[in-house]
């Protein structure tokens, strides 16, 4: 059974700090980029950051680089996303997903080929 099991969000301060985790099973992490959607109230679904689990690459939204750091751990089929220097506009469901490197770049969320159950991240101001 694939799965995507995320977990980390919360409530927290703006300029505050959260680490975000994504464990993966039942299918082979090697052959897929791994990273976050997330979607705020009345907004549409946007790519954040994701990374390929084979080389390393990895893709940030113009509004997180340089506060999000997305890496790997391969031993354990997990993603993390540590997110700092939060802002109100960060506040939205963040969704673990695996598919395509290049589906980031275009938002396609459509184009995901697995999905894990949002997680709230409330940043208050």
């Amino acid at each position: 059974e694939v799965q995507l099991q995320a977990s980390g969000g919360g409530l927290v301060q703006a300029g505050g700090s959260l680490r975000l985790s994504c464990a993966a099973s039942g299918f082979t992490f090697d052959d897929y980029a791994i990273g976050w959607f997330r979607q705020a109230p009345g907004k549409e679904r946007e790519g954040v950051s994701c990374i390929s689990s084979s080389d390393g690459s990895t893709y940030y939204a113009d509004s997180v680089k340089g506060r999000f750091t997305i890496s790997s751990d391969n031993a354990k089929n997990t993603v993390y996303l540590q997110m700092n220097s939060l802002k109100p506009e960060d506040t939205a469901v963040y969704y673990c997903a695996a598919g395509g490197f290049g589906s980031w770049y275009d938002n396609d969320y459509y184009g995901m080929d697995y999905w894990g159950k949002g997680t709230q991240v409330t940043v208050s101001s």
